[in-house]
């Protein structure tokens, strides 16, 4: 029968090369993971223990307590404590490390492992408190491992409370919004969206700047020009921060919840919901900064100016406003768009705008129409209107007042038709189909009645401008107004174009 000899582990001191009276140099590491008071309570409680602790050890020399607050231990990239404490320890001015427990250290078992291999082939200890672990134990890495996974575990439990928590709160109509970075909007002691005055006159001139034909760029860069800062603070605008903005259906006071969802709990990396997580839409959650009409209207010029034809691949191009008939003029022939273009030079020179297909060599024989010709027909168009505004005050364009009850009836209860097919494990697709069908068509109803608001708008200040004007014909071309007035142009022929007015008037006229 074998003989086995048990042959203790060295002190940590002659591991060390240290006289085995020497002290250990001991540090602590605290760490919270909320912001909330009681939290911190209790960070400083463990500060103050860990401090005494180390202290009142005759074996110990105290070297410091590193701490993070409010900081996630799935990962240790933020933790800037923590890592500080690695780097002291890697350096060999550290000795041993006592924390409260593992989910305190990491709750990623790739990362406690990590440090812990990383620490004990400097021998460097790490002691848990909680589960009275010192890695540097025969069975350290062992219970390390076992308790590393549960604490991984615990984690993800966690993470899936917290969705679930966000999720209740999503059905609830309540919304969670970095109003930080939010333009226009601030939160209140209830935490409720309420409007900055000043920052929503800007929110309204994007909006506005918009529908009077200007691209996201032009907005952007005149924002710039004049002084005006974003919704984080800065002082550089992008065509795409006022795309975000135009897009945002809470400046109309509903609110889209769940945009983005997270992937895992350990990454914590947010994508696009695409529909792998539930959306939940709250309507007049909040006060609008513009109207449901106004909101629909640029959603369907971003509609409009997305299908203009190009001549391209795509057969689309982009749209600019970098001229007052940017994006305005259509082919009569083919519908391709109209480009701008310079012809001859000096004395000679004329600008001319001609149809992308047929500059491209396309099937299209539609000719060149000159700039000025064009301001001119317009110029005749305007002044019709006004000499003769009785003639074109359009019809009341208003439809039948919709019922959206008795929709929000039935998908009310097919929601909870669906809920109760779910906790019974049972097939749902026609359910969340039939949803989705009435959601739809419910938005599909909204934004008819809000395209009629909102010609009905855009007709009272046409007639509000006729009024004004009195009579009075304008002398030159005006590009704002324009753009303003004007939702496209058809050029027929070199000789004749007609003019679609936004509030539903068309006028044709010869080019001279």
């Amino acid at each position: 029968m074998a003989t086995i000899t048990v042959i203790p582990a060295k002190p940590m001191q002659e591991l060390k090369g240290l006289e085995a009276t020497a002290k250990l140099r001991v540090c602590a590491y605290a760490r919270v993971s909320t912001d909330n008071e009681e939290q911190l309570s209790s960070y400083q409680a463990q500060v103050e223990h860990y401090t005494s602790y180390i202290q009142n050890n005759p074996d110990w020399e105290f070297v410091q307590v590193f701490s993070d607050e409010g900081i996630s231990g799935i990962n240790t990239k933020k933790r800037e404590g923590f890592n500080r404490m690695i780097d002291e320890c890697m350096a060999g001015r550290i000795d041993m490390v006592i924390t409260k427990s593992i989910s305190r250290f990491a709750r990623n078992t790739l990362d406690t492992l990590k440090y812990v291999r990383q620490l004990k082939e400097k021998g460097v200890a790490i002691f848990f408190e909680k589960e009275a672990v010192n890695t540097l134990d025969s069975k350290g890495e062992f219970l390390i491992t076992l308790l590393g996974s549960l604490a991984q575990e615990e984690s993800s439990n966690l993470s899936q409370i917290t969705r679930m928590g966000i999720s209740y709160r999503f059905q609830e109509g309540k919304v969670l919004v970095n109003h930080n970075k939010f333009l226009g909007y601030t939160k209140d002691e209830q935490g409720q969206l309420v409007i900055v005055p000043e920052e929503a006159e800007v929110v309204r001139r994007i909006f506005r700047e918009f529908l009077d034909g200007k691209s996201s760029y032009k907005i952007a860069s005149n924002l710039q020009r004049d002084g005006i800062l974003t919704g984080a603070g800065g002082s550089r605008w992008y065509d795409s921060t006022v795309i975000k903005i135009l897009r945002n259906e809470k400046y109309m006071g509903d609110a889209l919840l769940q945009k983005t969802y997270t992937i895992d709990f350990l990454s914590k990396k947010r994508v696009k919901n695409t529909g792998h997580a539930a959306q939940y839409y709250v309507e007049d959650s909040h006060e609008a900064i513009v109207s449901k009409e106004e909101f629909a209207s640029v959603q369907a010029e971003f509609e409009r100016r997305g299908n203009m034809r190009g001549y391209s691949k795509t057969g689309k191009s982009k749209f600019t406003s970098d001229y007052a008939f940017s994006g305005k003029l259509f082919c009569g022939n083919c519908g391709s768009k109209f480009r701008r273009t310079k012809w001859g030079s000096g004395k000679n020179l004329q600008i001319v705008w001609i149809c992308i297909n047929h500059q491209a060599g396309g099937d299209c024989d539609m000719k060149a129409v000159k700039e000025k010709a064009l301001e001119r027909a317009f110029v005749r168009a305007m002044n019709k209107n006004i000499a003769t505004k009785e003639a074109y005050i359009i019809e009341d364009i208003s439809g039948p007042e919709f019922d959206f009850q008795d929709i929000d009836a039935k998908i009310a209860e097919l929601q909870q038709e669906l809920m109760n097919t779910v906790r019974n494990n049972q097939e749902y697709s026609s359910l969340t189909a039939e949803i989705e069908r009435l959601t739809a068509h419910k938005q599909r109803l909204k934004g008819d009645e809000a395209e009629r608001a909102w010609r009905d708008r855009m007709r009272e200040e046409f007639m509000a401008y006729l009024d004004a004007r009195d009579g009075k014909l304008l002398d030159r071309f005006d590009g704002d107004l324009f753009r303003k007035m004007i939702e496209k142009v058809r050029i027929e022929s070199m000789v004749e174009v007609e003019f679609v007015f936004k509030v539903g008037v068309m006028g044709r006229e010869v080019l001279e």
